[in-house]
């Protein structure tokens, strides 16, 4: 059974009463909401009292419990843009819409406490650290996502929960308004870019000072045809994701044995940012594996295939773009959901259903009513 899940964040629903209604008729199975979530400046085209929310830090949106948090080095803060406790809200309105909620869960992605807390965070060859980019080779890092995922558990009793971000940001999908394209930094260099040499990544390298430097003599030496670096590295890397990834749904399965547990992947061993590697194998049982699908079917498929071999038995959804540049065209999305749901596709997570327009959400309508009927 093709199963399909729309996006949104709470303040789509929250001051909103035909919002859930609205998402109800998208003919969805599912609303992935977000209770942990990165900077963010969003639109709501649809909203009776606001047009735009900007989002200034990265926040949860559930309340933050002095008893959950005391002690603990790394804390996230609660919005300021959003009534208090909005995921509840959100959440209560779209159940009683007849939707089933799953906690978008946004783990190592907060440029707010890599501010506060430089020595966490993903550092290159180079010297230079990405803020945005928490690193789970760090103790509290690891502390904070358990932290996050107990109290979503706790207090948000979701149908399921998806973890993006489940391992560390690299180089791309972080800086406010990027200016890094005119280095011509290609695909491989990006790669190294995003090798990560903080104090608890050093430490798992076998030479660390000997890596930096063969890092750096190779993206300043052009664009490799294909990774310099030992496989050995990316297993390090590969490792501390994998360990996040096994404490994360372990500890989902003991607190919410029957919650949903949707993990954002990548079958590249190198693979950084919200679709983490989950190379060489998932470890772990989770109920379905997301792959990105932004790009269109022939440029997603490889990733597809290759996740489907590392994890036969495991659900594979994509996630398809409805937004800009993807034109406003149901029979297009169609053509696309059809395109993947032919490499073994069987779910389909739709970004995204609060930042659409009227047309997009019609367009989104008409895809997921055709796909159903096949």
């Amino acid at each position: 059974m093709v199963t399909t899940v729309a996006h949104v964040y709470p303040w789509d629903v929250v001051g909103d009463p035909g919002a859930a209604a609205r998402y109800a008729e998208l003919g969805v199975d599912a609303v992935a909401l977000a209770a942990s979530y990165h900077t963010v400046r969003a639109a709501t085209p649809l909203h009776p009292e606001h047009r735009l929310i900007d989002a200034r830090h990265a926040a949860f949106y559930l309340p933050v419990r002095e008893e959950a948090w005391q002690g603990k080095r790394l804390r996230p803060a609660e919005p300021s843009w959003v009534a208090p406790d909005s995921y509840r809200s959100a959440r209560d309105a779209l159940k009683a819409a007849g939707l089933p909620v799953y906690a978008w869960t946004v783990l190592t992605h907060s440029s707010r406490l890599g501010d506060l807390h430089p020595d966490l965070t993903v550092v290159n060859a180079f010297g230079d650290r990405y803020p945005y980019a928490l690193c789970p080779s760090n103790p509290d890092v690891v502390e904070y996502c358990l932290t996050l995922v107990e109290e979503i558990i706790e207090l948000a009793s979701p149908d399921g929960i998806i973890l993006e971000a489940c391992g560390a940001l690299g180089f791309v999908h972080g800086g406010h308004h990027e200016k890094t394209d005119g280095a011509d930094w290609g695909p491989v260099r990006q790669k190294l870019m995003s090798v990560c040499f903080c104090a608890g990544c050093s430490a798992r390298y076998p030479d660390a000072d000997a890596l930096r430097s063969q890092v750096r003599a190779a993206v300043d030496a052009g664009e490799p045809d294909e990774m310099p670096l030992d496989a050995s590295i990316a297993s390090v890397r590969a490792n501390v994701a994998g360990d996040l990834r096994k404490l994360l749904v372990n500890r989902i399965r003991d607190l919410a044995p029957s919650a949903r547990v949707i993990v954002h992947a990548n079958a590249d061993p190198w693979a950084t940012g919200p679709f983490a590697t989950v190379a060489p194998e998932l470890g772990v049982e989770v109920d379905a594996l997301v792959a990105m699908a932004w790009p269109g079917p022939s440029a997603s498929t490889p990733n597809i295939r290759a996740l489907r071999a590392m994890a036969p038995d495991t659900r594979i959804a994509g996630y398809v773009l409805a937004l800009p540049p993807k034109p406003v065209d149901g029979a297009a999305m169609l053509a696309e959901m059809r395109a993947l749901a032919g490499e073994g596709v069987e779910e389909f997570h739709l970004y995204h259903a609060g930042l659409a327009s009227g047309d997009r959400l019609t367009a989104i309508r008409e895809a997921v009513d055709a796909l159903r009927a096949t």
